[in-house]
C-alpha cells in the first residue's frame, strides 16, 4: 500500500486520468463480485425459503426469509462504523480488502449450510448468522469503495467516474440474477429449490480471491494520502452529524426504489402476476442490464448539468409512477408487460445512482469522509431499505391489494426530495 513516501508534492497533486482509470477499474471489478454475493441471496429469496424453513406454510416461509434479509442488514450501521472507521485510520485500501474477506466468507457459509429437514430450527438461525456477517462486510464496503472513487477521480469527472461504483452494485446483481435465471432455466424449478440454490452461493466464494488479488494492487488515494501526511486523519474525529443526517435522508429513497424495484420484483411477479420462476428473473436481470448503461451515463451528465436536477428527477419519477406502473402490472400482466414496467424502474433509480455516490462523497471533507457516509448510508440502508421487501409482501398480505407496496415507495420518495432540495449544488466544487 501506498503509505505517503512519495512526498507531499506527490500526494497533494490530482490524479492522472490513467492513475485514475486503473484506480477505479480495478475496484469497479472488485465491487461486482461483492455485489453479486451479496445479491444473490434475495433473488433465490423463494428457494432458501423452502430449504430453511417447514415446507407446509411457504408464504410464511417466504416472509420469513425476507425476514433474514432485512435483519442482516441491521449489522450495516455497525460495519460502516468500524470499517469506515478503519477505512479514516487506516486507510481506504486495507478496509476494502477486509470487506470482500468477510463477503466472501458469508456467501460460501450459505453455500454449505444444512437444511430445515436435517436440522430443524438450527438451519434458519445459521442462515441469519452467515447473513449478519455479509451485512457487516457490506456496511464498509459501500462508503468506502465511494470514498476511494471519488478521491481517485479526476475533476470534472467526478459524477462518471463514482457512477461505476453505483453501476457495479447493478453489475453484481445482474450477474446473479442472470446466473440465477440460467440455472433455473436449465435445472428446472425442482432441481433449482432441492439443491441447486447452492451453486450460486459456492460460485460467489470463489470471487473472494479474485477481488483480493484486484484491491490489493490498487494504490491509496491521493487526498488521503495528504491528509495523513499532515496528520489530520480521523484519529481525532470531527463532528459530522449534521452532514450525516442530510446523507441519511438523502439515501432512503436510493435504497427503497432499488431493494423494492429490483430486489423484491422477481419474487413478486412470480407470487403476485403468476410468471414462471424463470421468467421473473429473466425480467429482473434485463432491468438490471439496463441499469447498468444507464447509470453511468446519469453519472456523466450529472458533471454537465449537476447532480440536483437528476436527483430532484428520480424523487419526482418515483412519486408519480408506482401507481399507474403497478396498475398495468397487475391488469394486463404477462413476461414482456412487466419487463417493459421494470425497464421504466430502470430508468427512474438510473437518475439517481448516477449522480447518487458523488453527490453523497461530496457532503463530506476527506476527513472522516469514510466514517461518517459509510455509517449514514448503512444505517438507512438497514432501516429503509433491508426491508423493503418484507415490507413490500407484508403490506400486500396483510391488505389483500397487489398495489400496496407503490405507498413505501411514494413515502420514500417525498422525504428524499424534501431533503436533497435543501442540499447545496456540489458537482462543480473540488473535493474538500
Amino acid at each position: 500500500m501506498a503509505s505517503g513516501t512519495e512526498g507531499p508534492a506527490a500526494a497533494s497533486r490530482g490524479p492522472t486520468a490513467a492513475e485514475s482509470r486503473k484506480a477505479i477499474y480495478a475496484a469497479t471489478i472488485g465491487n461486482v463480485m461483492e455485489w453479486y454475493d451479496f445479491g444473490v441471496f434475495g433473488y433465490l429469496a423463494g428457494a432458501l425459503a423452502l430449504n430453511f424453513f417447514p415446507k407446509e406454510d411457504p408464504s410464511t416461509g417466504l416472509l420469513n426469509t425476507f425476514l433474514i434479509f432485512g435483519v442482516g442488514l441491521i449489522f450495516r450501521p455497525l460495519g460502516g462504523i468500524v470499517i469506515g472507521r478503519m477505512g479514516d485510520t487506516r486507510g481506504r485500501k486495507p478496509a476494502l480488502v477486509l470487506t470482500i474477506l468477510l463477503m466472501a466468507a458469508g456467501t460460501v457459509i450459505i453455500g454449505v449450510l444444512p437444511t430445515y429437514a436435517s436440522v430443524g430450527i438450527a438451519a434458519p438461525v445459521l442462515l441469519l448468522l452467515a447473513r449478519l456477517l455479509q451485512g457487516f462486510s457490506t456496511g464498509g464496503e459501500w462508503g468506502g469503495a465511494t470514498a476511494f472513487m471519488a478521491e481517485w477521480s479526476e475533476e470534472g469527472r467526478r459524477g462518471f467516474y463514482t457512477s461505476l461504483q453505483q453501476m457495479s452494485v447493478a453489475g453484481g446483481g445482474l450477474l446473479g440474477s442472470g446466473f440465477a435465471a440460467l440455472l433455473t432455466s436449465l435445472l428446472g424449478p425442482e432441481g433449482m429449490n432441492d439443491w441447486g440454490w447452492r451453486i450460486p452461493f459456492l460460485v460467489g466464494g470463489l470471487f473472494g480471491p479474485i477481488g483480493l488479488w484486484l484491491r490489493r494492487e490498487v494504490d491509496e488515494t491521493p487526498p488521503y494520502r495528504e491528509v495523513a501526511e499532515e496528520g489530520e486523519t480521523a484519529a481525532t474525529p470531527s463532528s459530522g452529524f449534521g452532514e450525516a443526517a442530510q446523507a441519511f435522508g438523502f439515501t432512503i429513497l436510493w435504497t427503497v426504489s432499488y431493494y423494492t424495484f429490483l430486489t423484491y420484483m422477481p419474487t413478486y411477479t412470480r407470487t403476485q402476476l403468476k410468471l414462471s420462476a424463470a421468467q421473473s428473473l429473466w425480467a429482473s436481470t434485463v432491468s438490471l442490464l439496463a441499469l447498468v448503461v444507464l447509470v453511468p451515463i446519469m453519472g456523466a451528465l450529472s458533471d454537465r448539468i449537476g447532480r440536483k436536477p437528476l436527483l430532484l428527477a428520480s424523487c419526482a419519477a418515483c412519486f408519480v409512477i408506482p401507481i399507474p406502473a403497478f396498475w398495468v402490472l397487475t391488469h394486463a400482466s404477462g413476461f414482456w408487460v412487466v419487463v417493459l414496467v421494470q425497464l421504466v424502474f430502470a430508468v427512474a433509480i438510473a437518475l439517481f445512482s448516477g449522480p447518487g455516490p458523488a453527490a453523497i462523497a461530496e457532503i463530506f471533507p476527506t476527513r472522516g469522509r469514510s466514517t461518517w457516509m459509510s455509517s449514514s448510508y448503512a444505517l438507512a440502508v438497514a432501516i429503509f431499505g433491508g426491508f423493503a421487501p418484507y415490507v413490500a409482501q407484508a403490506m400486500i398480505d396483510l391488505t389483500g391489494s397487489r398495489m400496496a407496496p407503490t405507498a413505501y415507495v411514494m413515502l420514500a420518495a417525498a422525504i428524499s426530495f424534501l431533503v436533497i432540495l435543501r442540499l447545496r449544488e456540489t458537482a462543480h466544487r473540488p473535493l474538500a
